[in-house]
């Protein structure tokens, strides 16, 4: 908190006087450090604002650009609306929020993205919101959720679901047409589905606490860090801890058992998190691989070339990885894979 004060060239003496609500006089050791700043460059895990247990996992990542994409994480994230196909036409909803003060304009990939620079308020209180026409989605969990090339008439597992936001963009892409099956861990997050596919239009989503059968395609939004969101929830970094890490990587290992259970004969099993750790991303994939060596990965790229009107997509090769940095969307990763 000091340290911010003074970049902002606030007069700490006078702020930390323990008048009225203020914080207490100043320590000794504080009015020394003060006195007499470290002329050294801080640590990396200082300069880049990240917990220092991460700061191999972030070099991994990132390399020579883990300071610009930790400055990035620092930047208010812009506001993405994923547009309802089973509504609304992306460029008259555009028009319509435009009308009504909201700068929207088509996000840079996705195409049935909008965004909305940060700090708009209201959206949620619109009739267009209340008919069902957007739903609010990062463009890269939209991105995610085209990767994973379902179409009408498809039987589909969302795993993870939690309160369903996947499970609507998947109703949308299959027109509604087919079955999605809905699981989670949480009835009460999973209790959020029902009015929100009804407010969608979806007719197709069933809530189930065990998937029965086998599916086209099974989606692993996995439980993560969350560390891609950090720009939204800048205090997750810092509750993060090893162990946390540790028991989170041991749940998706058990997701992606439990996925690879339910895919039926050329299907594919979809895993995505919001996370930019390594340990959660690549890792998890090799470590699945090990034990199914009959499980090969589809390159990410090669299905988003065949997507209708697909621009360039940065960061998109054997996976699909996303960072605000460089894709200017929340930090994602998408990982394809099927048997044989």
């Amino acid at each position: 908190m000091i340290g911010s004060l003074l970049a902002e060239g606030a007069d700490v003496h006078a702020l930390f006087s323990g008048v009225a609500h203020g914080p207490p006089p100043l320590c000794e050791a504080d009015i020394r450090a003060l006195e007499a700043p470290p002329s050294q460059r801080p640590p990396l895990w200082v300069e880049a604002e990240f917990p220092p247990f991460l700061e191999e996992e972030l070099r991994q990542r990132f390399g020579t650009d883990l300071i610009p994409e930790m400055a990035a994480m620092q930047q208010r994230a812009p506001i993405d609306l994923r547009v309802n196909t089973l509504k609304a036409e992306r460029d008259h909803l555009a028009e319509a929020l435009i009308a009504q003060g909201f700068a929207a304009a088509p996000a840079p990939y996705a195409a049935t993205g909008l965004r909305i620079p940060p700090g708009a308020s209201g959206l949620e209180r619109t009739a267009l919101f209340g008919d069902g026409a957007f739903e609010f989605q990062d463009e890269a969990a939209q991105i995610a959720c085209m990767l994973t090339d379902v179409r009408p008439g498809m039987r589909v597992c969302d795993l993870a679901a939690g309160a369903g936001g996947k499970s609507l963009a998947l109703a949308a892409l299959m027109q509604d047409q087919g079955q999605i099956i809905a699981c989670d861990i949480a009835p009460n997050r999973l209790a959020q589905l029902r009015p929100r596919a009804a407010r969608a239009g979806a007719t197709i989503i069933h809530a189930s606490p065990e998937p029965k059968g086998l599916f086209d395609r099974v989606l692993i939004d996995a439980p993560c860090s969350g560390s891609g969101t950090w720009r939204r929830q800048p205090d997750q970094k810092w509750r993060l801890t090893p162990e946390r890490l540790a028991e989170l990587a041991r749940q998706q290992d058990e997701l992606l058992e439990r996925g690879a259970g339910l895919l039926g004969p050329g299907g594919r099993l979809v895993y995505a998190t919001c996370s930019v750790l390594s340990c959660e991303n690549e890792r998890r994939i090799a470590a699945f691989r090990a034990r199914h060596p009959n499980f090969t990965v589809i390159a990410a790229m090669s299905i988003w070339s065949q997507l209708p009107n697909h621009p360039p997509l940065t960061g998109i090769g054997e996976f699909f990885q996303a960072s605000p940095y460089m894709t200017q969307t929340d930090g994602f990763f998408t990982a394809i894979l099927t048997r044989g």
